[in-house]
């Protein structure tokens, strides 16, 4: 077994792993693969020189200090419950000292999956409040924005202990979502046909009027509190740990 940087020769067994792991379709991984993948933001095990594990992450920062948040791990189905798993999450977290990253931060993708990444030393450290609305009289008043305006007025919205997701991140997130700008609120909007608000900072409330504003009769938002676990945090070295995490590539 080994465990490292993917090859060249290995981009289509990490495409395959994704399949089998994820059920994304080719255009997905098209769009990750050209847009937000590098080599050296992935770690993946090896046997015999083909692909059993890996996973990838995206570089962000915290209170100035660069953090990684960790993507898409997986572990062929043939070989799970055999350790791959914890010996490649226990090798990135030693790689990423190395690094001098201060921590990694991870959305589990089913709620039966964050007490397995507790064993991994992570603990629950972002909660949302994901709700169903229907739609208002009046629309809101609201403009579309490129990616430089929301990265600037995302930092004004962002709370206290919350994670910069900038650079390759949100050239990822463009090829699935759309940015919005009101008076008193900053809006990320799925790409798909049903109205999903994976991320709306500043005023909750508006949000009956954003989906009048999108002619829409319903829709969902997800907004930073709440009760609802959603990313979990491992320090890598001394320091605290963020309070919300909240673009999340699901």
């Amino acid at each position: 077994m080994n465990i490292d940087y993917p090859t060249q020769d290995q981009l289509p067994g990490l495409r395959k792993l994704w399949k089998e792991a994820f059920g994304d379709n080719d255009a997905f991984l098209d769009q990750f693969y050209s847009v937000a993948f590098a080599s050296d933001r992935c770690r993946c095990v090896s046997i015999d020189g083909k692909v059993a594990a890996a996973l990838y992450w995206f570089d962000c920062q915290f209170e100035g200090r660069p953090i990684a948040y960790l993507y898409a791990v997986a572990t062929k189905q043939t070989l799970r419950g055999k350790g791959l798993c914890r010996a490649l999450m226990e090798n990135t977290h030693a790689h990423f000292a190395h690094l001098g990253y201060a921590g990694a931060v991870l959305v589990p993708g089913a709620a039966s999956l964050f007490e397995m990444y507790q064993a991994f030393g992570y603990e629950t450290c972002s909660y949302v409040s994901e709700f169903s609305c229907a739609a208002a009289e009046q629309p809101a008043a609201l403009r579309a924005i490129d990616a430089d305006e929301f990265i600037a007025l995302r930092r004004r919205y962002l709370p206290k202990g919350g994670v910069l997701q900038e650079g390759e991140s949100i050239a990822f997130l463009q090829t699935m979502a759309r940015f919005y700008a009101g008076e008193d609120f900053l809006l990320t909007v799925s790409a798909d046909s049903k109205f999903f608000a994976p991320e709306l900072l500043g005023n909750p409330y508006v949000a009956p009027s954003i989906l009048t504003a999108f002619g829409k009769k319903e829709g969902v938002f997800r907004t930073r509190g709440g009760d609802k676990p959603f990313a979990m945090y491992k320090p890598i070295l001394p320091g605290d740990a963020p309070t919300y995490f909240g673009l999340a590539f699901d």
